[in-house]
C-alpha cells in the first residue's frame, strides 16, 4: 500500500511561495532524488499548472534541472480538478469522488505518492488520507501568502528532523 506524503518548502512564519524563495543547490539535489523514487504525485489544478513547466525542454537548464525534469516526466501524475478537461503526458484526471479515487490509488500502488499543494492537502487531511507531512523549513519570513496548512492543523507527532544543506530543516510528522 502506498503512503501519501505532503511536503513543501515553508517560511519560518508558515507560508509556501515558490516565487519568494527556492531550494539551494543541495536541497534541489535532494528533491531530484525524491522525485526519482516516488511512485507518483497527486496535484491540485494550480500546482499542476505550475509544475507543467517541467514538461518542456529549456536550453538554459543545467544537468540537475534536466534530471529533475526527467524524474518528473517519468512518474505518474493524478490531477484533481473540476475545471480541467485534459492533462498532459503521464497524467490523468481524478474523478468526482476524491476519497474513493485516492483510497484506490493508495491500495493499488507501493511506495510514496507526493501530495502537491496546500489546498489539496487540506482536503486529503480532512479525509484522513495523508500519512506523512514534511515541512522543509527555510530561514525566510514572508509575512503573508498561502499557508502550508490551508485549514486547521491536524494533531501531529514529530517523527524525524534533519538538516539539508546549510539552512533548511526537514521536519517529518505523522498524524497523531
Amino acid at each position: 500500500m502506498a503512503k501519501l506524503v505532503f511536503g513543501m518548502n515553508q517560511s519560518l512564519d508558515g507560508y509556501v511561495d515558490h516565487m519568494a524563495f527556492g531550494p539551494s543547490p543541495t536541497l534541489f539535489r535532494h528533491f531530484i532524488k525524491e522525485a526519482q523514487r516516488q511512485a507518483g504525485s497527486v496535484y491540485g489544478r494550480q500546482m499542476y499548472e505550475v509544475m507543467r513547466y517541467w514538461d518542456d525542454e529549456h536550453p538554459e537548464w543545467d544537468a540537475e534541472r534536466k534530471a529533475f525534469a526527467a524524474a518528473w516526466r517519468n512518474q505518474p501524475k493524478w490531477v484533481v480538478s473540476r475545471s480541467l478537461k485534459s492533462v498532459g503526458p503521464n497524467a490523468r484526471l481524478v474523478g468526482e469522488d476524491l476519497e474513493a479515487a485516492i483510497r484506490e490509488l493508495k491500495s493499488e500502488r507501493d511506495g510514496e505518492i507526493e501530495v502537491a499543494g496546500p489546498n489539496l492537502a487540506q482536503s486529503l487531511t480532512e479525509l484522513g488520507l495523508i500519512d506523512e507531512y514534511r515541512i522543509y523549513l527555510h530561514p525566510v519570513v514572508l509575512g503573508h501568502g498561502k499557508p502550508y496548512f490551508a485549514g486547521p492543523r491536524p494533531p501531529l507527532r514529530l517523527m524525524a528532523h534533519d538538516r539539508i544543506g546549510e539552512d533548511v530543516i526537514r521536519l517529518t510528522y505523522v498524524p497523531a
